[in-house]
């Protein structure tokens, strides 16, 4: 009888464990530009989605054009170990969107 109680909690483990990854601590750094007149702009952004770079083409995207810029390029996606050598690079633009 115990392993009949056992059987629902195993499978809503093995149902958790086969998600897929979201972004608990995942980053992308991309370049995004505005036009009229040109900007360009290096940044940092947290993933709020799957953690992978085709997914965050479209996450950071959308919310870079809410704000009136034109996403370039998805350049990479990290964990928080990649923060500190962006940080300086992204400056104003390092986790603003």
């Amino acid at each position: 009888m115990t392993h009949i109680r056992k059987i629902p909690a195993l499978l809503l483990l093995i149902a958790a464990l086969a998600q897929p990854a979201h972004a608990a601590g995942c980053y992308a750094d991309y370049k995004a530009k505005q036009d009229q007149p040109l900007k360009l702009h290096y940044g940092v952004m947290e993933l709020s989605g799957a953690c992978s770079k085709s997914a965050a083409r479209d996450e950071v995207a959308a919310r870079l054009q809410r704000a009136g810029w034109t996403l370039l390029n998805v350049l990479s996606v990290f964990g928080p170990e990649g923060l500190d050598k962006r940080k300086a690079d992204a400056g104003s633009n390092f986790l603003r969107f």
